[in-house]
């Protein structure tokens, strides 16, 4: 029954957003970094969190440990799209989605066609030198030996990622916030819409209908039209296969 009302809406819209976080990419076997273990630093004597370990001053501090935990726990190279990656660039193809927003940094939606996504965490498929600016894939990353650095001037090539103590990108906040903001139906998916700035940008909806798709429970649950606590992946590839024509 939700699905079938999912659809209805879906149907019904002619400028979808949809919001996701972590929670679109766990189907394609990409935990949340979060829910990994922090580890035990001799350097500092104490137990560093996952969120510390991500942060603009572990990075210049101590880059081979922050590089340790970003590349084992961050970049998965191997991972494909999921369902709702696929009905969400499906929903784009019909015209109805207008736009995604994003907190995760895969860069899976483009991967399965999305043509326009705003990252607000940034992509691991993005990397510059800190010096002269020079553009590295995620595979360079990954091969480098510890720390990666420049071929060009030497210097430590940094991941195109919003650390934490960085602010987001303003020209990326406006757009997903005039996106937002001009939607008929915004789809909330994956994410608990706990971490800050970005879950705060649902406010700036003034549409018809608000969804909310994730597992548990979220702040935005009271407000929207329709909540489905279920696996996203399933949900959307569901309810846009319903909006195909029978002989298709």
């Amino acid at each position: 029954m939700s699905v079938q009302a999912l659809t209805d809406i879906l149907n019904k819209s002619r400028n979808i957003v949809f919001f996701g976080g972590a929670g679109v990419s766990t189907a394609s076997g990409i935990p949340d970094f979060r829910s990994a273990d922090g580890l035990w630093n001799q350097r500092y004597g104490r137990h560093l969190s996952p969120e510390e370990m991500v942060s603009r001053s572990f990075f210049e501090r101590d880059p081979e440990d922050f590089f340790a935990f970003y590349k084992d726990k961050l970049i998965y190279p191997d991972a494909k799209p999921n369902g709702c990656h696929k009905a969400l660039a499906e929903l784009e193809r019909m015209g109805r989605l207008k736009a995604v927003v994003t907190q995760n940094i895969d860069g899976l939606h483009q991967m399965a066609g999305s043509r326009t996504v705003y990252e607000l965490h940034g992509s691991v498929l993005r990397n510059y030198c800190t010096r002269c600016h020079a553009f590295y894939d995620a595979a360079y990353v990954l091969a480098a030996p510890g720390v990666p650095h420049c071929r060009a001037c030497g210097a430590v090539v940094k991941p195109d990622v919003v650390l934490y103590e960085e602010m987001l990108d303003e020209n990326v906040i406006d757009k997903a916030v005039r996106a937002i903001a001009g939607a008929d139906t915004l789809i909330v998916g994956g994410t608990s819409l706990i971490v800050y700035p970005a879950a705060g940008f649902i406010r700036y909806f003034r549409g018809d209908h608000l969804v909310v798709i994730n597992r548990t429970a979220t702040p935005a649950d009271s407000n929207a039209d329709l909540v489905i606590h279920d696996d996203i992946a399933s949900v959307m590839e569901a309810a846009v296969a319903a909006m195909r024509p029978a002989d298709n």
